[in-house]
C-alpha cells in the first residue's frame, strides 16, 4: 500500500510537472502572437518568448508574492487593477534583462502582462490547474505538517450565510438541480435541512447581529430613525455599525474564540476580521492592531496570483452583460412586477456577485488552512440580484448555481485542513417579492404619510406609462376614502367626537429629511416608520389622531398597507388593520385579527418591537397576499425583506447531521443559541465574560 501510495503521487506530481510546461509552452506562443500584434513590442529570436514567458513565471510565481506584502494597497483599493499596473513594470524589468526584448512603454507592458496572465488563467482553468490545485497543495504541505500537533482540537466551523436566500427557494432550487452541492448533501445524509423564522424586522442588521452576539435588541430596522439625537441610523454605514456593536456587544460574541468574521456587517467579536462594516471606523490608538495575516486576509491570497485578477475581470464583464440581457429579456417579455435595472447596478451587481464572493471565499480558504476555530461569512450576491430580478427568475437562479459550487470549493479546501471542518450554510432572511410600492400605487409611502400629515412632497418621476396608471391608482384610493372600512370608521368617529382637528405645525429643521412640519419617515424593504419629532418620546394614538385625524383611517384603508403598530394610552400597543385590530397587551381582537395571514409568531414578535426603546410612533407592515404571498415592498425592490410575511419571514439551515436537531427556532436571538450549542457540543470553549477585544482589522469593507 504504501508503494501504491508513493507511485500515485508521483503520478500526481508528474501530471503536475505536465501542465505547467503546457502553460508555458502556450504562453510562450502568446508572447510570439502579441509580436505580431503590437506595435511596441518587438521579439529578435526565436528563443526569447520561451526565455521571457519562464521569467514571467518567477516573476508571478515567486517575486510576485513578495512584491504584494509591500504593495497590497494598490491591489486593495483597485480591486486587482492596480497590480496590473506593477506586472506591467515587471514585464519592462524582463525586456531588459532578456536580450532583443523591445517595449516601448509601461502601457505596452501592462498589455504584454495581461495577455500572458489571460492564457495562463484560461489554461489552467481548462486543466483543472486553478488557484485552488496550486494553492491547496502548498497549503496541504503545511497543514500535513501540523496536523498531528492539532490532532486533539475539536472540529472547526465554517458558517456560511447566503444572504436573502428563503427556506422555499432553497427547497425547490435542490428539487431542480439548482444547487447541487446542497443536493448531494442532503441525499447522502451528511446533511439537513431546517427552517428558522426571522425577527419583524427581517433584514440584515436585526438578524446577523442577533447571529453573531446573541443580542438584536432595539434594531428596528435596516434604517432606522432615533428620536432622541434626531438621527438615522444606518446598518450600512460605518460609523452607525460600529455604535450598533457597541451597544450589542459583550465580548462574548459567536466567533470571541479564535474566529474571523468575513463580508460581514458585525464581527461577532472576533479577533480576524476583514471587509466587516463595524470594524472600518475601529481605529483604537494604541490598541489598533494588524492581524497576524497582514493586511487584506482574501485580498493577499487571491491578487497572490496575478492569473485571478484577470478571471475576476473577466467573470465580472460576463456577469454585467448576463445582467443587461437579463434587464432587457424583462423589458421585452414585460415581465413584472420589475423595476429599473440600469446605470450603476449592473457594475455594483458584479463586484458584489463575483470580486466580493471570490475575495471571501479566499479569505475562508486562508481560515480554514489556518486551523481557525470558527469562521463567519456572509455571500451577498443573490439579496442584490432577488432584489432587482425577482426571487425565482433565471438570473437569481443562475446566482445561486455559481454560490453553490463555492460550498464545493470550501469542502475540498476542508480536506487539507489542519483540523476537521463542518460546513454550515443558512440566511439570514428571505424574500417576499412583489411590486413595489411606489410602482403598484403611484408615490412611495413617505409622500403618502407626508401628504396626509399636510407636508407637500416632491413629484414622483415616473415613466409616461407608469403616469398614465398614477391617475387610476389616484381614483381607487379616491373610491378607497369614501367606502372606508370599518376600522377607519371608528377612527374617524373617535376623531369627529372628540373635536380633534389638524393642528398648524411650524417646521422645523435638522439632520433628518421631514416629509411634512415634524414628520420623519424612514423606510425598511417592507416596513415604514413614522416618527412624529414635536414629542418627545412615543406618541401616542390619542395624540396621533387628535393633530393628524386623517392619517390613520387613510393608512389602514391603503390596499398596500397590511397593518400598522401604535401605542394607545388606554390599551397599550395596538395592531390595526382595515377589517380588524388587535390588543396586544389582552390580546383581545374586534372585527377580523389583522395577523392572521402573518404567522402564529406575530403577536408575540409585534410585540417584542413595540418595547424597544426607539420604537417609532407608527410602523407599517405592508400587505401580503395570502394565496400568492406576494407584498409590495416601500423600497424600489422586486423582492425584499424587512417586514413580516411570506417568505422574507423564513431563513433557512442546512447543517451536519451529526449536530442536534435545532428544534423550533424563532428570532436571531434563538438561532445564536442554537449556534453557539453546536460549538459547546462539538467541544469548542466558551468565551470569558470580558470586555471584547481589540480586532485584529484585516481590511476595511
Amino acid at each position: 500500500m504504501t508503494g501504491d501510495g508513493t507511485g500515485g503521487r508521483l503520478l500526481r506530481g508528474g501530471r503536475v510537472v505536465a501542465r505547467v510546461l503546457l502553460v508555458w509552452a502556450l504562453v510562450a506562443g502568446a508572447l510570439v502572437l502579441l509580436d505580431d500584434l503590437l506595435t511596441g513590442f518587438r521579439m529578435a529570436g526565436w528563443w526569447q518568448p520561451p526565455v521571457f514567458a519562464l521569467l514571467f513565471g518567477v516573476l508571478s510565481a515567486v517575486v510576485w508574492p513578495l512584491v504584494l506584502r509591500v504593495a497590497l494597497p494598490v491591489a486593495l483599493f483597485t480591486l486587482g487593477v492596480g497590480s496590473y499596473l506593477l506586472l506591467g513594470a515587471g514585464v519592462l524589468a524582463i525586456s531588459l534583462a532578456v536580450p532583443g526584448v523591445e517595449i516601448a512603454n509601461l502601457r505596452t507592458g501592462v498589455v504584454v502582462a495581461v495577455g500572458m496572465a489571460l492564457v495562463g488563467a484560461v489554461t489552467s482553468s481548462v486543466l483543472a490547474l486553478d488557484e485552488d490545485e496550486l494553492f491547496f497543495r502548498r497549503a496541504g504541505r503545511r497543514a500535513r505538517a501540523r496536523a498531528e500537533h492539532d490532532a486533539e482540537q475539536p472540529p472547526g466551523v465554517i458558517f456560511l450565510q447566503v444572504d436573502g436566500l428563503g427556506v422555499d427557494t432553497v427547497r425547490r432550487a435542490v428539487r431542480d438541480g439548482d444547487m447541487p452541492t446542497f443536493a448531494r448533501w442532503l441525499a447522502g445524509g451528511s446533511h439537513r435541512l431546517a427552517e428558522w423564522h426571522c425577527d419583524w424586522s427581517s433584514q440584515t442588521g436585526a438578524s446577523v447581529c442577533g447571529i453573531l452576539h446573541g443580542n438584536n435588541e432595539d434594531i428596528l430596522g435596516f434604517r432606522w430613525y432615533e428620536k432622541d439625537r434626531d438621527h438615522v441610523m444606518a446598518c450600512a454605514h460605518p460609523g452607525d455599525a460600529a455604535e450598533i456593536e457597541r451597544r450589542h456587544s459583550d465580548g462574548r460574541g459567536l466567533l470571541a474564540v479564535n474566529g474571523a468574521s468575513r463580508g460581514n456587517l458585525f464581527t461577532g467579536d472576533a479577533e480576524h476580521v476583514s471587509l466587516t462594516m463595524s470594524a472600518v471606523p475601529v481605529v483604537r490608538g494604541s490598541r489598533w492592531r494588524r492581524s497576524r495575516d497582514g493586511l487584506g486576509a482574501g485580498y493577499y491570497a487571491y491578487f497572490a496570483n496575478p492569473g485571478n485578477g484577470v478571471r475576476t475581470f473577466v467573470a465580472a464583464l460576463v456577469d454585467i452583460v448576463r445582467e443587461v440581457s437579463a434587464s432587457v429579456r424583462q423589458w421585452r417579455a414585460d415581465v413584472r412586477p420589475r423595476v429599473a435595472r440600469g446605470g450603476f447596478y449592473p457594475f455594483a451587481r458584479a463586484a458584489t456577485n463575483v470580486v466580493v464572493r471570490d475575495i471571501v471565499i479566499s479569505a475562508i480558504v486562508e481560515d480554514m488552512l489556518a486551523g481557525r476555530a470558527v469562521v463567519y461569512a456572509d455571500l451577498l450576491g443573490y439579496d442584490e440580484v432577488g432584489h432587482h430580478s425577482g426571487i425565482e427568475r433565471f438570473d437569481a437562479l443562475a446566482v445561486l448555481r455559481a454560490m453553490d459550487q463555492q460550498f464545493g470549493r470550501l469542502q475540498r479546501a476542508a480536506q487539507l485542513a489542519p483540523r476537521r471542518y463542518h460546513v454550515v450554510a443558512l440566511s439570514d432572511h428571505g424574500l417576499t417579492q412583489g411590486w413595489a410600492f411606489a410602482d403598484r400605487f403611484g408615490e412611495p409611502i413617505e409622500h403618502v404619510v407626508g401628504r396626509l400629515c399636510g407636508g407637500e412632497p416632491p413629484p414622483v418621476r415616473r415613466s409616461s406609462r407608469q403616469a398614465a396608471e398614477g391617475w387610476q391608482v389616484g381614483a381607487v384610493l379616491a373610491e378607497a376614502t369614501d367606502s372606508a372600512g370599518p376600522i377607519a370608521r371608528r377612527l374617524r368617529a373617535r376623531v369627529e367626537g372628540s373635536g380633534g382637528r389638524p393642528p398648524v405645525v411650524e417646521g422645523t429643521h435638522g439632520a433628518v429629511t421631514r416629509v411634512a412640519p415634524g414628520v420623519v419617515v424612514v423606510d425598511s424593504g417592507h416596513v415604514s416608520m413614522v416618527s412624529f419629532t414635536e414629542h418627545e418620546g412615543r406618541v401616542e394614538l390619542e395624540t396621533i389622531e387628535l393633530e393628524y385625524p386623517e392619517l390613520l383611517p387613510s393608512l389602514v384603508d391603503h390596499a398596500g398597507v397590511g397593518f400598522l403598530l401604535v401605542r394607545s394610552a388606554e390599551f397599550g400597543p395596538v395592531v390595526l388593520a382595515r377589517d380588524g385590530l388587535r390588543r396586544l397587551a389582552t390580546d383581545v381582537v374586534i372585527g377580523e385579527d389583522p395577523l392572521t395571514d402573518y404567522g402564529p409568531h406575530a403577536a408575540d414578535l409585534i410585540r417584542r418591537t413595540d418595547s424597544f426603546a426607539h420604537c417609532p410612533d407608527i410602523v407599517i407592515n405592508s400587505r401580503l397576499d395570502p394565496v400568492t404571498e406576494e407584498a409590495s415592498a416601500f423600497e424600489p425592490h422586486v423582492g425584499s425583506h424587512g417586514g413580516l410575511g411570506g417568505p422574507q419571514s423564513r431563513g433557512f439551515l442546512l447543517y451536519p447531521a451529526e449536530l442536534p436537531a435545532p428544534g423550533q427556532v424563532v428570532g436571531a436571538e434563538a438561532l445564536h443559541r442554537v449556534l453557539r450549542g453546536w460549538l459547546t457540543h462539538l467541544g469548542h470553549p466558551r468565551p470569558h465574560a470580558e470586555p471584547a477585544p481589540a480586532q485584529r482589522v484585516d481590511s476595511s469593507a
